[in-house]
């Protein structure tokens, strides 16, 4: 999924996590489970969380305001207008190069370059969200939920923090 239209060919890149081997090029893919935790600007920070199969009542009860609601992307007010004036493309790939690199935060890698098979354009991030039973949050500050969200029973990914608003 990018902001770019147009992407013929992924070539691997470096990976800048601290977690991964730095000498291996990689072209990333996500599944539709967590497909929802990119349906963002890139840049925007998000708190993303959904239920597992260990995912705690009380957790659920504290965390989701929806009822049959399992997921959910918390973002910064500032990045509100911003969504709603975001286009992003997802691009589809055939799977079979790829290999499972994060089972909870749904990611996939190749270290091959990869056309895609397919793009679909997104023009509406947030109605798109709501299409798929997702629970967008808005807060001022995003941190304190960012704790909370760690030490819950969520599976859960913190995206972009670098670019959230100072902790209070």
């Amino acid at each position: 999924m990018s902001e770019e239209k147009g992407i013929c060919t992924f070539i691997p890149r470096l990976p800048l996590r601290n977690d991964l081997d730095k000498n291996i090029g990689l072209v990333w893919a996500i599944n539709e489970e967590c497909l929802p935790n990119f349906l963002t600007p890139r840049d925007c920070p998000r708190v993303t969380y959904h239920a597992g199969n260990n995912t705690e009542k009380k957790d659920i009860q504290k965390y989701i305001s929806l009822k049959n609601c399992a997921h959910v992307i918390a973002i910064e007010n500032k990045w509100y207008d911003i969504m709603t004036k975001t286009t992003l493309y997802l691009y589809e790939f055939d799977t079979e190069a790829f290999y499972l690199q994060d089972e909870i935060a749904g990611y996939y890698v190749s270290e091959k370059e990869q056309k895609p098979i397919a793009v679909f354009k997104v023009n509406d991030l947030f109605a798109e969200l709501l299409k798929r039973n997702i629970e967008v949050k808005v807060f001022d500050n995003l941190w304190d939920l960012c704790d909370q969200i760690k030490s819950s029973s969520f599976h859960w990914s913190m995206c972009r923090m670098g670019n959230a608003l100072p902790k209070l």
